[in-house]
């Protein structure tokens, strides 16, 4: 019905500010997804599994989200492709890719896991609070297990020990242009 639709809103937050948000996963492999053609590409033009992250500047983003998705990626089975949008960022990416989440309501964070084009798994905001990146991280191995084929990690051990997360949350992030 909107898939023409095209509304270009810029960000939230101070960019500078989030790319250490950003700079966790892409460090991991994650591909940022940054405008509502590069979502449908990639669920459309991804075969086998998609692991989708829709990060954020909250507290259990930085907790257990971030930490706990690239912990998972670690694992001996991993999805063929990890995507990720910011929400609060390129919010026209963001609105574009929770058109695929079917029923579920907005949330971030959250995760997604996509088989050929189809939605087999969310993992939402309210599954990651009170949660420890371990927690998070053994979930997403579960469901990994059942789903993907690709042989872990995503990045050699000793690259993955160099990762530093960014523990801000969005109460420390300067809003942009303010």
């Amino acid at each position: 019905m909107f898939e023409n639709l095209t509304i270009r809103r810029g960000p939230i937050y101070d960019p500078a500010s989030v790319q250490p948000m950003r700079d966790e996963l892409t460090f991991v492999g994650f591909e940022e997804l940054k405008t509502p053609e590069d979502v449908a590409a990639a669920i459309t033009e991804t075969s086998g599994s998609l692991l989708v992250m829709v990060n954020s500047v909250c507290g259990c983003a930085a907790g257990a989200a971030r930490p706990g998705a690239t912990l998972a990626l670690q694992h001996a089975k991993i999805p063929d492709r990890f995507v990720t949008v910011f929400a609060g960022m390129e919010r026209d990416a963001v609105d574009a890719m929770r058109t695929h989440f079917g029923n579920y309501p907005p949330s971030s964070p959250c995760m997604a896991l996509f088989r050929d084009g189809k939605l087999v798994y969310i993992m939402q905001r309210f599954d990651i609070e009170g949660h420890s990146a371990q927690e998070v991280a053994a979930e997403l191995c579960r469901v990994f297990d059942t789903v993907c084929t690709r042989t872990g990690p995503s990045v050699p051990a000793e690259k993955y020990a160099q990762l530093e997360h960014a523990r801000m949350c969005g109460s420390e992030i300067p809003r942009f242009g303010s």
